[in-house]
């Protein structure tokens, strides 16, 4: 069975630079300490690797977050390294059935993969299943990541990325530097915490434990691939993000935000200088990571009336002026259908990054 270390693992990705940052194996390294188990899987050019959750009575749900991995070649998409194609001869059934054979090991109620694909790049569906079809994958009825995001292209010049902004975006940007904010990484995980605790609460969102982020930063902040930034007026903490990258791309993880100098527009500022971080180490793009899932007619035409779950914070996002993208949807393969059922019943919607 081709199981592979973490060390052989990270060997294998040294051929896929820009994988998705929850295929890495420092993510899988986060996860492990916190109720999860990486389990990395090699076969041949392609490669997945899968979190367990254990569950009572030892039953496990498994979890391949935007994968499997396989080269931009093989899996016919330029831009991205992770991919399902059932039209590859990589993608066989040979690996599905040592996937499947893991998860039976593992107990598995269920394998839910998220390809790391949108939504719109093929037309096929069929694509997304093994060769024969015999692996069962299903379309899942919910997705764990939030399906719909805004991606900012940040490989231009710093003042073509303010001109695809919105006109209040560019503004509230240019006055938060004019009254006197600034912003500089933070190694302060502590505070970082107490802040995303203040606005958890303000807001109505969960928040990790302490340990949690401070595991986070330090799997991370060693290899360049996050940094906490702090917005601050006067020597007052003001708002705070932990951004990540890897390869080419960047990700807006946690956001957090006091009740103080909000006139300031720290966040703005704060989300234009993790852009300008993510440039610099030569990413392409900028995840915002995260808004109502709905089409853009739909957000559009009800952002100001509404304020529940994500649709608080697309009416900021949008402002920065990326694209709207869906992620293919989530599949399932069921090994157990009736404990299948009740888990999703009670965990729908209570997974984050």
């Amino acid at each position: 069975m081709p199981i592979v270390t973490l060390a052989e693992w990270n060997q294998f990705l040294q051929d896929h630079p820009n994988v998705h940052l929850l295929q890495t194996g420092e993510w899988g390294e986060l996860k492990s300490a916190f109720g999860w188990d990486a389990v990395r899987v090699v076969h041949g050019e392609i490669g997945a690797q899968i979190l367990f959750r254990r569950l009572p009575l030892g039953f496990t749900v498994g979890y391949l977050p935007k994968g499997p991995v396989c080269s931009e070649q093989l899996s016919g998409n330029s831009n991205q390294s992770s991919v399902v194609s059932g039209q590859s001869s990589v993608v066989n059934d040979q690996f599905w059935s040592e996937i499947d054979s893991i998860c039976q090991q593992q107990r598995a109620i269920f394998l839910k993969v998220e390809p790391d694909k949108w939504e719109l790049d093929s037309n096929d569906s069929s694509r997304w299943l093994p060769k024969s079809g015999d692996f069962g994958l299903q379309i899942s009825p919910h997705n764990i990541q939030p399906p719909r995001t805004i991606i900012i292209n940040v490989e231009e010049h710093e003042e073509q990325i303010l001109a695809r902004m919105k006109q209040k975006t560019r503004y509230n940007i240019r006055l938060a530097e004019k009254k006197g904010v600034t912003v500089r990484a933070w190694d302060d995980v502590t505070a970082f915490h107490k802040m995303m605790l203040i606005t958890g609460e303000r807001d109505g969102f969960g928040v990790h434990s302490l340990e949690y982020y401070q595991r986070a930063y330090n799997l991370l902040h060693p290899k360049n691939m996050c940094e906490i930034l702090l917005a601050e007026y006067a020597g007052k903490s003001l708002a705070a993000l932990f951004v990540a990258r890897s390869g080419n791309h960047a990700y807006y993880l946690y956001g957090a935000s006091t009740d103080d100098e909000r006139n300031r527009m720290p966040t703005y500022l704060l989300q234009w200088e993790a852009m300008k971080w993510a440039r610099a180490r030569g990413c392409r793009e900028y995840d915002l990571w995260g808004v109502p899932d709905e089409e853009a007619a739909t957000l559009e035409a009800n952002f100001e009336k509404r304020q529940d779950g994500l649709w608080g914070v697309y009416r900021f996002k949008r402002g920065f002026g990326g694209e709207l993208k869906r992620a293919a949807q989530a599949l399932d393969r069921v090994y157990n259908p009736l404990l299948y059922k009740l888990y999703i019943w009670r965990m729908v919607g209570r997974e984050t990054v």
